[in-house]
């Protein structure tokens, strides 16, 4: 909830919708009794959202299986990998996102941890995202769980502020998806991001031009985007360490230490950012990546699960109907040092044949005796799959091994995904 703003201040209910025209601190609805109320001297002027799925994999399990509901759940991968994301009460404990799966066990012992499951998570976010389609065209997509939208223009299509649209689709998702979301309301797309994050879960922030200086001054600098643990840390040894600091900072200044983004420090800091919210965002990339029970530095071991992410890469590109020209293999030490290593392909492909063979002439370079803890397969330089994977008249086993990928893809499609596999899966 946000009480933000003291000129006159508009405000509803988010239960119930119901306006409140003499609006009190912590006062409840007249209507419904719900404490749930946002209020914001600019609450009708402002149009651009940001909207953050609560803890969304694990809300999805949860929602699932009820019997989890009272307990700490992390999702992720097994003791060597890493938290992919949390509920609430797991937090308590100390528990993050990102955070090696070893330690968040030992912060949290009595944690339910369960393996993710993009399929069925991604087909949730699809729902939410329908729903966010019937609110604007203007919906940009970020992530599975979070989407930027632009409201401007849509009052009189829904009869109610931008704001009443949001809280509206908010509680749609609850009721017909059984997971919650956090709402960030601002003008711009910058603020909307901050916004929602400011009261999880659950939450309705709005950041209004009136207040955005003063609001951002106190916050830490890796709040603005593009500011992560090694710029933070120069930063710091600067001085620098909230955004209110960089407020009194001239633009030539920080260009001039921090290159690039120095501009984007100098704008962000001050509430102005410029960008317009894109619907259609092309995916750059696609990749899939799998986290070792044990260090290996075996190359005939290390190609074996190499195969089945190259095939779950190749899926995904071939459900979108896409290729890409550039494959990368990406490897983590057991210092977990990031080795990538690309090839360009002169054509592009979205065969799990290809991206295999490419891939592990690349691996073979590599396995020197260097132990790894993961390994992943990426496609970029994206194109439609039109011209992908023309047949080459030098290369006649080559073009017999992706006619019978595509012979195994028509009998897939027919009868299920697991009815037939290479022999390599079993090798």
């Amino acid at each position: 909830m946000s009480n933000q703003g003291r000129n006159i201040e508009t405000a509803f209910c988010r239960d119930c919708l119901d306006d409140i025209e003499k609006f009190q601190q912590n006062m409840l609805c007249p209507n419904c009794a719900s404490p749930r109320i946002v209020s914001h001297s600019e609450l009708n002027d402002l149009n651009i959202a940001h909207i953050d799925c609560d803890a969304f994999y694990a809300s999805v399990e949860k929602r699932d299986d009820p019997r989890l509901n009272s307990k700490p759940l992390i999702i992720g991968g097994s003791t060597r990998g890493v938290v992919a994301t949390c509920c609430y009460i797991a937090r308590t404990y100390g528990v993050k996102s990102a955070m090696p799966m070893f330690k968040a066990k030992k912060l949290c012992p009595s944690a339910v941890v369960l393996p993710s499951n993009m399929k069925k998570y991604s087909a949730v976010s699809q729902e939410i995202r329908d729903i966010f389609n019937q609110l604007t065209p203007l919906v940009e997509p970020i992530s599975i769980d979070e989407a930027f939208l632009d409201l401007s223009g849509t009052q009189k299509l829904h009869g109610m502020s931008g704001a009443k649209t949001l809280s509206k689709a908010a509680k749609r998702i609850s009721d017909e998806i059984g997971i919650t979301v956090s709402i960030g309301l601002s003008y711009n797309k910058f603020l909307a991001k901050v916004a929602s994050n400011l009261d999880k879960p659950q939450g309705f922030s709005v950041i209004g031009k009136q207040q955005a200086k003063s609001l951002l001054a106190p916050l830490a600098i890796d709040k603005i985007w593009g500011v992560g643990s090694v710029l933070n840390k120069k930063m710091n040894r600067s001085g620098i360490r909230n955004i209110g600091q960089l407020q009194t900072m001239e633009l030539k200044k920080l260009v001039k230490d921090y290159g690039a983004i120095g501009e984007r420090l100098y704008y962000f800091s001050r509430g102005i950012d410029q960008r317009s919210i894109c619907p259609d965002q092309k995916i750059k990339s696609i990749s899939n990546e799998h986290t070792l029970e044990e260090d290996l530095s075996d190359y005939n071991m290390l190609k074996k699960i190499l195969w089945p992410l190259c095939e779950k890469v190749s899926s995904r590109l071939k459900e979108k109907n896409i290729s890409g020209k550039t494959i990368t293999l990406k490897l983590k030490t057991k210092s977990f040092r990031t080795i990538s290593r690309a090839i360009s392909l002169t054509g592009s492909t979205q065969m799990a044949e290809t991206l295999y063979e490419n891939a592990t002439r690349l691996l073979k370079e590599q396995c020197d005796g260097m132990e790894y803890r993961l390994i992943g397969i990426g496609v970029s330089k994206l194109v439609s799959d039109q011209n992908s994977d023309l047949p080459d008249l030098l290369d006649l086993t080559n073009n017999k091994s992706l006619k019978t990928e595509k012979t195994i893809d028509k009998i897939r499609n027919k009868y299920g995904a697991d009815i037939i596999n290479k022999g390599r899966k079993f090798t």
